[in-house]
């Protein structure tokens, strides 16, 4: 198994603040993420409408409002979830690339691919964590810890990350998300995707310990 950092195991509660859900309350905020999901697969953003989405899940609209205070909330949620059964499914399947920077750039080709079979959906979640607001960070939060942990994970490092390659890891992060936006408006092709992913996961390697000295 990797190495994961405290911060990376810690990724799964949404609030630290938050009393853990009941199990019925539990149920009730997977069909509500269920429904938000199947909407924006269908329309993108704008197919999420939160009168729909307690219809489409079966709580009444204050109920709703209670989970999430606003389509941004919702749709971040949302993206929460999507990143959790992906690296649910990576660890049961992980890379098999041998290198740690070919190892991450494999595993966010599939995440990748993943949001390409669902565009609408893969639209909607990236343009609500570019409206979100500060009201929403503890969420943003945890989709950034999340999006880590599945880079940590697909590393497979045997000791703690260094500083340099914590550091990669964050740029690698923001090139992520930025060739999500440009593909999502067609300024960028998969391929050209590829390319700069591989690229930018190249700094894993160069910042490893010991990297200068086989230069």
């Amino acid at each position: 198994m990797g190495y994961m950092t405290t911060e990376s195991k810690a990724v799964r509660p949404a609030l630290p603040e938050s009393p853990p859900l009941t199990e019925r309350q539990e149920a009730r905020r997977r069909r509500i993420l269920h429904a938000s999901a199947k909407l924006a697969g269908r329309g993108g953003f704008d197919a999420v409408q939160m009168r729909e989405v307690a219809e489409s899940s079966g709580v009444a609209l204050g109920t709703l409002y209670r989970y999430f205070p606003s389509k941004v909330h919702l749709l971040v949620a949302t993206m929460q979830d999507q990143l959790q059964h992906m690296h649910e499914t990576l660890r049961k399947r992980p890379p098999s690339e041998e290198d740690p920077g070919a190892r991450v750039a494999q595993t966010l080709m599939r995440a990748f691919r993943a949001l390409q079979r669902e565009p609408h959906l893969a639209d909607a979640m990236v343009r609500a964590l570019t409206f979100a607001d500060r009201s929403v960070s503890p969420e943003v939060d945890t989709v950034s810890r999340l999006t880590t942990a599945i880079i940590l994970d697909a590393m497979g490092l045997d000791v703690p990350p260094t500083p340099e390659q914590l550091s990669a890891v964050r740029v690698i992060e923001h090139t992520w998300h930025s060739a999500l936006i440009t593909w999502l408006s067609g300024r960028a092709s998969i391929a050209q995707v590829k390319i700069d992913i591989e690229t930018v996961c190249r700094l894993i390697d160069l910042t490893a310990p010991g990297a200068g000295a086989r230069d």
